[in-house]
């Protein structure tokens, strides 16, 4: 007796859902087989309330297109909410030439587990994913979301900031102070914001406020 095989796989997990997508097969295979489930045979567990959905690739690599493409499919359903995507597929951190006043850019995505080190000031085109860490002397800015650990100063230099387009961390550091828990900040959204310290104290601002606190960046 043939076994028939899933190509979308969806399961509970302790904070939503988890689509788990084939990444031996073809594309439109997928689409199908998540369209027919999300329709058809799965609407009863697919309803209720709004449920964060996590969509794992393995180690199948998508354009932005092709990601738009399932999140159009998913979020017909109207209380499903696309979290992240994740793949293992190994996308390597590419080292980009360094910018006139010594910022270091790195493009990819920090994973669970990884650890990038960097002495100087750091320009990250990507996210950090939570478990994964970032390490450096100077500034740390992440054109992505920080939902990991973000250490800067990490030589002592309590005048480093750290700025994220989304900062939702687990644990931010500068020097060797760490900032409190991102429910305690005060502030509602988590877009474009950074950290820095005052009096001892890690604070967090929005990062039009950034030249007030480091009057030296964007000048010449």
């Amino acid at each position: 007796m043939s076994v028939v095989k899933h190509h979308v796989t969806i399961k509970g997990v302790k904070d939503g859902l988890v689509f788990i997508l084939d990444d031996t097969c073809r594309l439109t295979d997928v689409l199908q087989e998540l369209q027919h489930k999300l329709e058809k045979t799965h609407q009863r567990i697919l309803s209720g309330p709004v449920v964060g959905v996590t969509i794992k690739l393995g180690t199948r690599r998508l354009n932005q297109a092709e990601k738009d493409q399932i999140s159009e499919l998913i979020m017909k359903r109207g209380n499903l909410k696309i979290h992240a995507f994740e793949s293992e597929a190994a996308e390597p951190m590419l080292p980009l030439p360094a910018l006139p006043d010594g910022i270091k850019i790195l493009t990819g995505m920090v994973r669970s587990g990884q650890t990038v080190r960097h002495e100087g000031d750091l320009l990250l085109l990507g996210d950090i994913n939570p478990g994964g860490s970032v390490l450096c002397t100077g500034d740390i800015y992440i054109m992505g979301s920080l939902r990991g650990m973000a250490h800067a100063g990490s030589d002592g230099n309590e005048q480093s900031v750290i700025a994220a387009s989304h900062m939702r961390p687990t644990q931010l550091r500068i020097a060797g102070v760490y900032s409190r828990p991102p429910d305690e900040w005060g502030i509602d959204e988590a877009f474009m914001e950074f950290a820095y310290i005052k009096n001892g104290m890690m604070e967090i601002d929005k990062i039009h406020q950034i030249q007030r606190i480091r009057p030296d960046l964007g000048k010449d």
